[in-house]
């Protein structure tokens, strides 16, 4: 991606603190980074942090801009266009947000149909450098704005793009919702690690060292999930009977269950967020 270009954060939160975190660390130059938050303490932490350019002033953030990512909350996304919709419309830079459930539509009711608007969904681990996000772009992103966009998500992790906005509610579900899905597994695993016994200490580091082994192979391995655990699972040993205790049980139903019920609720507030 072209190092000239100037990169607008609209709200300086962990997600964006993540992202200019992940160009900077991309070697983006700090000079061409610019955030605008309401709250000056947030300002001057992330400058002296970064060595960004920061304001607490939006339309000044995005004076001259050619990306800018809204970082708001969902909640504050529609008042947030309205006031900087006059000033996008002369210099029409690209626009990505990275508010969950705001579909492009009310995007671009907001701010203008001929905007180049890409739509992403992050997750939490991209704090961490391993995120998963999913991108649609509406019709006016060209060739060279998506891949301008994706440079900017996959610095976090990995970054995937959808052709149908409909996906982005069962990935809300999936990834979105995700990580939260497995930190209640190794919860619920520590915990009777300690019930069977094991010290506090010894439970959780048994417990995240096993998730982040398991992830690591999948993530290296050119076998599927469900063949890793069938090479993990002896016939007749120990993993295969809990294995097939949890299988007894529905587990795969339940999760079923709780995925399809997040993909409701996803599409439900984005119903709600649109209306504003």
């Amino acid at each position: 991606m072209n190092t000239d270009l100037k990169i607008s954060f609209i709200g300086a939160g962990n997600m964006a603190r993540s992202l200019i975190g992940g160009l900077l660390n991309d070697h983006y130059p700090a000079k061409n980074i610019w955030a605008s938050d309401l709250n000056a303490q947030q300002c001057t932490k992330i400058s002296a942090d970064m060595g960004i350019i920061t304001t607490s002033s939006n339309l000044d953030a995005v004076d001259g801009a050619n990306i800018v990512v809204l970082a708001v909350k969902p909640q504050m996304m529609a008042d947030l266009c309205r006031e900087l919709e006059p000033h996008l419309r002369q210099s029409k830079p690209l626009i990505i947000s990275i508010a969950a459930g705001i579909r492009s539509d009310a995007l671009q009711r907001w701010i203008g149909p001929s905007q180049a608007i890409v739509r992403t969904m992050p997750n939490t681990p991209s704090l961490v450098g391993s995120g998963a996000t999913a991108l649609f772009a509406t019709d006016a992103v060209s060739d060279e704005r998506r891949q301008q966009a994706e440079s900017i998500l996959r610095a976090v992790g990995v970054a995937l793009w959808v052709n149908d906005e409909s996906e982005m509610d069962a990935i809300t579900a999936l990834s979105g919702c995700g990580p939260a899905y497995f930190f209640l597994v190794m919860e619920i695993l520590q915990n009777i690690g300690e019930k069977m016994g094991l010290s506090p200490e010894t439970a959780r580091l048994l417990t995240l060292q096993t998730g982040y082994g398991a992830t690591k192979m999948a993530l290296e391995s050119e076998l599927d999930c469900a063949e890793l655990r069938r090479r993990v699972s002896s016939p007749g040993g120990v993993t295969e009977r809990a294995i097939d205790k949890l299988l007894d049980k529905n587990i795969d139903n339940l999760f079923s269950e709780a995925l399809i019920t997040a993909r409701e609720r996803s599409i439900e507030l984005a119903n709600l967020l649109g209306k504003s």
